[in-house]
């Protein structure tokens, strides 16, 4: 490889000579174009010297390709901030390299040509008034980085990985890494091989596997350890959840109704509440449910109309509200209602820690005052999701979160970092999951008297996979870390969450065209991840929400 500017094929090894080198030096100008881009939407929005949300929304392509363009910049730094600390230690091995290079090449021909926001949606710099001219650095990892020889080589690594889940170093600590071996090995054995049927069959999970995972402490990691818990990091959860949901989303996803709640209490609740509620909720003596979402409101949470009113000293509820994951058999609902009738908006709404009592498949919704009816759906089947009716429902005065009427939204707010976050983590796991099938059948499979795997097109899907997976897991662990270190992380949470859920569903249609017809077959799991992989793109933030949020948070 020349090192005077003009880029050369590289005719012996795939690996870029320089790697470390040439990746530096194209993120200056990647984050330029970034801080470009940025000022340009200014431009666009800023009415009478202040940010209009309604030209932001006149210009929502270029809100959102802005959006894109932060997630692939922060993608980039974090990849590269990766590297340099195995590189530091002596880890910077050669499956790490492909993953590095691939990635800076691939991402930085995106950036250049198009970045792809959903299937037939495409985010172009132009859309904000931007060209680029690439520097050498950046040119030679476009040109040269995600070649076939690279990705051909990336998969010949990844087949001989040792028996190894993840695809090269993760870059966590010892402890971390524990943590993650000790629950794939839990996933391993006592979910993936149930997973499907339990899918195929609409079953809840069973009782049993939750019972187990409060004996692992999965319920309480983040919770404070003088309040039942174990007091571990939101990386600890990160590795749990994506362990997890590898084995199937629904185990995954079980934790993250306890993260919500948990963080509402911790958050915004009062000591009392938080003696009371917590060290049930960490370990496992009671699960909760989110009830936030309406029939007419969707992501729009500020025109909640379910209301709560007044009664002595208690309060009774009646609206609607649905997709209400895991409401069944739950002992706590985290109920969010309007507790202002003169309000229209976000500013009249309040968090109950509404008690109910847990449901059997007889009679689900044994309380009075409630009721309910599942909702089928394509994938996520293992909490079930249900529509709820409230028809004079009885809170407790004492369960008003925080004790004072009006904070709801507020008190929501602050869990959005730690949901999405979560969130990510899940979507890296399905994603993993969708990669570790697609390539066993990939080896597996012959046509025309060979492994399918020997196929370029074949190979070169698994080895895109595995470069997104590291790269989503990077800028995952990256909020994780900010939120361990008291930084706020709501735009690299957003971000995450953003990319994780593409990087989910590519690699779960990916597989499944691996697997020709018999992915579309229902007895072949990778139909089951396929259909789990789609819901990551709308809850916790839909996409396009979740776009908007960044962008509007870029320009604060």
């Amino acid at each position: 490889m020349a090192h005077d500017g003009n880029p050369v094929a590289d005719t012996g090894s795939p690996i870029l000579t320089d790697l470390l080198g040439l990746t530096e030096a194209a993120l200056p100008e990647v984050t330029a174009l970034f801080e470009d881009g940025r000022e340009a939407l200014r431009g666009m929005v800023t009415v009478g010297g202040r940010v209009s949300s309604a030209a932001l929304e006149a210009n929502q392509v270029a809100a959102h390709t802005l959006s894109w363009l932060a997630t692939y910049t922060e993608s980039l730094v974090q990849m590269r901030a990766w590297a340099g600390r195995l590189a530091e230690v002596g880890a910077f091995g050669d499956m790490e390299r492909l993953l590095l290079q691939i990635g800076f090449g691939e991402y930085l021909a995106q950036i250049s040509g198009g970045i792809p926001m959903s299937q037939g949606e495409i985010a172009r710099i132009s859309d904000l008034g931007l060209a680029w001219v690439p520097s050498a650095a950046a040119a030679q990892l476009i040109a040269f980085g995600n070649s076939q020889a690279a990705r051909t080589a990336l998969v010949d690594l990844m087949q001989d990985n040792h028996g190894r889940a993840t695809f090269g170093a993760s870059g966590l600590d010892e402890e971390l890494e524990m943590i993650r071996d000790q629950f794939r090995r839990f996933a391993d054995e006592e979910v993936t091989p149930h997973a499907h049927g339990w899918h195929l069959r609409d079953e809840l999970i069973p009782m049993e596997i939750i019972d187990k995972l409060a004996e692992m402490g999965v319920f309480g990691l983040t919770i404070p350890e003088n309040l039942g818990g174990f007091g571990l990091s939101k990386a600890s959860m990160v590795v749990v959840s994506e362990e997890l949901s590898r084995g199937y989303i629904g185990v995954g996803s079980l934790a993250t109704r306890t993260e919500i709640a948990a963080e509402l209490i911790l958050c915004g609740g009062t000591d009392e509440q938080k003696s009371q509620w917590l060290p049930k909720l960490a370990s496992g003596e009671i699960l909760p449910t989110a009830v936030f979402t309406e029939p007419n409101t969707g992501s729009d949470l500020g025109a909640l109309r379910t209301r709560a009113v007044k009664d002595g000293d208690d309060w009774v509820v009646t609206g609607n509200k649905t997709w209400i994951t895991h409401a069944a058999r739950t002992q706590v609902m985290t109920l969010l209602a309007r507790t202002d009738p003169d309000t229209t908006d976000y500013r009249g709404l309040s968090m109950f820690l509404a008690e109910k009592l847990p449901g059997t498949d007889a009679e689900p919704f044994p309380t009075p005052g409630m009721t309910g009816g599942e909702i089928e759906v394509l994938g996520y089947r293992g909490m079930k999701e249900y529509e709820l009716a409230f028809d004079g429902f009885a809170v407790k005065g004492e369960n008003l979160l925080g004790g004072v009427p009006g904070q709801g939204f507020k008190q929501l707010m602050q869990t959005f970092e730690s949901a999405r976050i979560q969130t990510a983590a899940r979507a890296i796991g399905v994603a993993q999951n969708a990669l570790e099938v697609g390539m066993q059948y990939a080896i597996d499979r012959k046509q025309f008297g060979k492994a399918l795997i020997a196929f370029p097109r074949v190979s070169g899907k698994l080895a895109i996979m595995a470069v997104e997976v590291m790269i989503a897991r990077q800028l995952t662990y990256f909020s994780a870390w900010q939120k361990d270190h008291d930084k706020r992380c709501d735009l690299e949470a957003g971000m995450a969450k953003l990319l994780g859920a593409r990087v989910a569903w590519a690699a779960a249609d990916n597989a499944l065209q691996i697997h020709g017809g018999n992915g579309f077959a229902l007895e072949y799991q990778i139909s089951r991840i396929l259909c789990d992989a789609r819901i990551l793109n709308i809850f916790e933030g839909a996409a396009e929400i979740q776009a908007q949020v960044i962008a509007r948070r870029l320009l604060d």
